[in-house]
């Protein structure tokens, strides 16, 4: 059977040389070209991928076009360790237009990572929000490929990491001077589109995707602008913001989130905290010191801005106030270790691996604010207004376009594609998610007292049971 498949495949590959030869590189259209490389894939194994396969897709590439090949394939290691693993991995690189509006604006190459499952396996397509380097691990594998052993695919976000449009091309572009225009949902969704366009003549079976957090909102923008490229997506804890500061966060933590009693406990923790500035203070100095951490602000105003983010992580995290030391007894030290294990003051460094997600909170995305008036004569600071230009961002301004909200909200009211939500009940990103139309096709699972770490396998039942049976209906599973 494997040299049959063989023949097959080389023959068909001759086919296509000729054929492509034979027909004059302006004369071909991506009809033309599509029909000279064959009706279907004939696979070059029949239970593995190799880098020939992946390569066999540049042949869809036009010559007239500068964009669209795959290059830079590596295989990765998979731990054979693993009680369901890939059979094969790999990384590779596929050249992207920076402005797939206008191809000819110029092109970046996009970290994506295939793992192979089997060709008669659905497929899924990880969304992405930011840096794709945890793709590269040898046991990861995300639980819905796990659980019904599917292909996966992961793409880096454009302008993270590797992925980084015009860097990679002049070096003397730094983070104030690169051109963030590029830097949007509806880009990404057209990266996801080009990479599904690709990969579907190789993986030909059912396709959905998923993404977590801001990969959450990516997996609904992909699905809100190319709708037809998937069976289904599976949004996880995936926020929808309708400006910088959207506003709705601040009142959830303080009369949602928890019990009255939980709360009541952070606010005393927090309040404690303050009151222990001049003595607690010089231990947030060492510890920036140590870790040889970088901000655009002050140690008093970074003691002020981690007091205030103290809930807004402790419930995204879901951690239990049967942790927090009890300000009447504990030492300064007990408390300051517990903070910063709660908080993390690199949260506030200046740039980080993550930052770049801050310019697309500044100019689509959203974030949240802070409130100060519990705390307003403890602070350092008078207000928080506009601290993701303060702390965050490069030294551009960017003016916030509310479109991909009102898209997002609009499509998930309307579409007939089929969506599964997932979020915690206790998450403060909670509070700005998408309404639930109450459609057939758009389910919501929201877990009890969760947190930003809700998944599938952490559900209840019976409600993970019916997540599962939605899912396995939708990929046509008996």
């Amino acid at each position: 059977m494997l040299k049959g498949l063989l023949k097959t495949f080389k023959i068909s590959v001759a086919i296509c040389i000729v054929a492509i030869i034979a027909i004059p590189a302006g004369a071909q259209n991506k009809a033309t070209a599509e029909k000279t490389c064959c009706e279907k894939f004939a696979a070059s194994s029949p239970d593995s991928l190799l880098p020939q396969d992946l390569l066999w897709l540049n042949r869809y590439v036009l010559p007239t076009e500068n964009y669209g090949q795959i290059s830079d394939i590596k295989p990765l290691f998979v731990d054979d360790k693993m009680p369901n693993k890939f059979i094969n991995k790999y990384v590779f690189f596929i050249t992207q237009p920076i402005d797939h509006k206008n191809p000819k604006k110029g092109t970046f190459k996009q970290m994506v990572v295939v793992a192979f499952a089997g060709w008669d396996k659905p497929t899924e397509i990880v969304t992405e929000g930011y840096t794709g380097t945890y793709f590269l691990n040898p046991r990861y594998r995300e639980e819905m490929s796990d659980m019904f052993n599917t292909n996966m695919i992961g793409v880096e976000h454009r302008y993270f990491n590797k992925s980084v449009p015009f860097m990679q091309n002049d070096s003397t572009i730094t983070w104030d001077t690169l051109d963030w225009s590029y830097m949007t949902a509806e880009q990404e969704a057209a990266d996801l589109h080009a990479i599904r366009k690709a990969l579907g003549h190789l993986f030909q079976g059912k396709w959905f995707s998923s993404g977590i957090s801001k990969g959450g909102t990516n997996c609904m923008a992909y699905t809100a602008f190319y709708p037809k490229d998937l069976d289904f997506s599976v949004p996880y804890v995936g926020p929808i913001s309708r400006s910088v500061e959207d506003g709705r966060h601040e009142p959830f933590i303080r009369d949602s989130c928890g019990t009255a009693q939980d709360r009541e406990i952070l606010k005393n923790f927090q309040i404690e905290f303050l009151k222990r500035r001049a003595t607690i203070q010089p231990m947030l100095e060492k510890y920036v010191r140590d870790n040889k951490l970088q901000y655009k602000i002050s140690i008093p105003e970074l003691y002020d801005y981690c007091t205030l983010e103290f809930t807004f992580a402790f419930w995204q995290w879901g951690r239990k106030t049967s942790m927090v030391p009890n300000p009447k007894t504990a030492t300064d030290k007990e408390m300051f270790d517990f903070f910063v294990e709660a908080v993390g003051p690199d949260y506030f460094q200046s740039w980080d691996a993550n930052a770049p997600f801050f310019v697309q909170a500044a100019k689509e995305m959203g974030y949240y604010g802070y409130d100060c008036e519990p705390f307003k004569d403890l602070l350092t600071i008078k207000s928080t207004h506009g601290y993701l230009q303060k702390i965050f961002l490069p030294a551009q301004k960017f003016k916030f376009d509310k479109s991909l909200y009102n898209k997002l909200t609009n499509f998930i009211a309307t579409t007939d594609a089929k969506m599964l939500f997932i979020y915690g009940q206790w998450d403060p990103w909670s509070s700005v998610r998408p309404h639930n139309p109450g459609h057939d096709n758009i389910k919501f699972f929201i877990l009890p007292g969760g947190s930003h770490r809700s998944r599938i396998k952490n559900m209840p039942e019976p409600m993970k049971s019916e997540a599962v049976a939605t899912l396995k209906q939708w990929l046509e599973i008996k």
